[in-house]
Formats: C-alpha cells, sequence, structure tokens
C-alpha cells in the first residue's frame, strides 16, 4: 500500500455483537485481537459492530461499557474506533445519538446510506450525518440501474447537516457484472454534486 500510494481509511471488523450479555465479553476480546492488524495495516480507523440484541436500554449501556474499553485500546494504538448505524442496537438516530453521546467523542461515527432503507430514512440520516466522520456512500440499485435521486438526496443532506468527511463508494448489487462500473457511476453522480455546489 505504501509503495502504492494508498491509503488504508477503515479496517472492517465484520461479527460480533456486545449488547447481547452471553457474547459480549468474548466478542469484545475478539474484536481487540484485531486492533494490532489495523495498526499494522496503517489503517486509520476500525468500525465494528455496536451490537445486534433491540435496543434496550440494558443492551445499549452493555455495548457502550465494551465501546469504550475498546475506545481506549485502539487510540493507545493510534487507530480510531468507530461504529455504524446497522443493526438492531442502532435502527435510529435515538440509539446512535445515545451511543456517541455516552462515550463522548472517544468513539467515531460512520454512516452508511444504505443501512437503514425505510420509510423517515432521509430524516432519520440527517440526524445522524453531522455526527459521522466518515460515509459508507452505497447506491441504492434496480433493474433500472442507479437510484440516482435516492443517491444525491444522500450526499446533499449529508452536506446540509454539517458532514465533511470522505464519501466511501460502495457498490453491493448483481446489477453489474463488473462492480467498478457502479464504483464510477456513483462516484460520478456525487462530482456532479460537487460542481452544482461550486457552481
Amino acid at each position: 500500500m505504501e509503495e502504492a500510494g494508498v491509503k488504508l481509511q477503515t479496517l472492517l471488523v465484520e461479527d460480533g455483537d456486545l449488547s447481547n450479555p452471553e457474547t459480549a465479553q468474548r466478542d469484545a476480546e475478539w474484536m481487540a485481537g484485531w486492533i494490532d492488524v489495523a495498526a499494522a495495516l496503517g489503517a486509520e480507523n476500525m468500525r465494528v459492530i455496536a451490537g445486534k440484541t433491540p435496543p434496550t436500554d440494558s443492551a445499549l449501556t452493555l455495548a457502550e461499557i465494551h465501546l469504550r474499553r475498546l475506545a481506549e485500546l485502539t487510540a493507545a494504538a493510534g487507530v480510531r474506533l468507530v461504529i455504524e448505524n446497522w443493526f438492531d442496537l442502532l435502527p435510529a438516530p435515538t440509539e446512535v445519538n445515545r451511543i456517541l453521546d455516552a462515550l463522548h467523542g472517544k468513539v467515531g461515527l460512520n454512516g452508511d446510506f444504505g443501512n437503514w432503507e425505510r420509510d423517515g430514512k432521509y430524516e432519520d440520516l440527517a440526524k445522524i450525518m453531522g455526527r459521522a466522520e466518515l460515509c459508507h456512500a452505497k447506491g441504492r440499485y434496480s433493474a433500472a440501474g442507479l437510484d440516482a435521486a435516492d443517491y444525491v438526496r444522500c450526499i446533499k443532506l449529508s452536506n446540509a447537516a454539517g458532514y465533511h468527511g470522505p464519501f466511501t463508494l460502495i457498490y453491493d448489487s448483481s446489477y453489474y457484472h463488473d462492480e467498478w462500473t457502479g464504483i464510477l457511476e456513483e462516484r460520478d453522480c456525487i462530482a456532479n454534486v460537487f460542481k452544482e455546489n461550486a457552481a
């Protein structure tokens, strides 16, 4: 990566549940085992799953305890710990903001356009994207291709909310056989929004 001039923005740790009392300690230890890997790779961030349990007060509190400890460990290694608006523990802005408030800036947020596909999606994203440090700009695809109206709206609401971080292009569809085609389409869509803003 160094020779190619590539920056590793985020190591994605794709499993575990810090909100389930039966698995939280085990999974927190497993997640901690990835910190040295993230540091060795030069990753700026490490994203973990906050939890998969429904957001009761006890589940959120348990996740907060483990995230606080993980954040201390990642910070000591020079890596920023981030969570995402993903899975059952964080189904809406209320739960996302509670976790972020409880951890007082020790944990960052990666906002993901594709994780809240429901009524009220745009209003909910607008309530968290101002606090996001990173963004998975995942496009919505169907047989008609990229839903450009949805994608542009997500980009614009993020900007309006005060988001100033990078947009990481995520193509998660079988519409194109070549993943790069979808990624480049998303890139062009974002570039057009930036051009409009600069005009």
